[in-house]
């Protein structure tokens, strides 16, 4: 299965990423990272899905708010890459069991340093993982403003 993190870099590269891994299952409803928790893991999702909420009070109750579902092949848990690496999201195993490869950040940029051509390209992959979610959230925000100023226009 292709990884979105692992497009355009040799399947020799590709290979050694994986190796820094461990696989683990994440039983349905079972939280894989909380939001705020500390991000020393990159996810990538190879069965299953993993949902990601954002917690919030919605009317004096916690809840949490669905932002979008990942699926295999997509990773999960960018923070762990990004200062200062902390989880922006819940992520939890959705409707079945789910099981994703934990990459340390640690021995992610160990190999960055020692394969930059490889690096690199993992970084490019990265930025689009985190542009999409930035398009995701500036999608949601100017929704919920638009329902903002039609309310308050009424």
């Amino acid at each position: 299965m292709e990884q979105e993190l692992l497009n355009g870099v040799s399947s020799a590269e590709a290979g050694q990423v994986l190796e820094l891994g461990t696989r683990m299952v994440v039983p349905a409803g079972t939280s894989l990272f909380r939001l705020g928790d500390p991000a020393d893991r990159l996810f990538l999702v190879e069965r299953g899905r993993i949902k990601l909420t954002l917690p919030m009070s919605v009317r004096g109750r916690e809840e949490d708010v669905f932002v979008e579902e990942r699926a295999p092949g997509q990773a999960v848990g960018w923070s762990a890459l990004i200062p200062p690496y902390r989880f922006t999201l819940t992520a939890t195993a959705a409707l079945y069991d789910a099981q994703v490869i934990a990459l340390p950040r640690e021995a992610l940029l160990k190999y960055f340093v020692a394969n930059p051509a490889a690096g690199y390209k993992i970084a490019l992959n990265l930025a689009v993982v985190v542009g999409h979610r930035l398009q995701l959230f500036q999608t949601m925000w100017l929704r919920e403003m638009q329902r903002t100023v039609e309310t308050h226009s009424a």
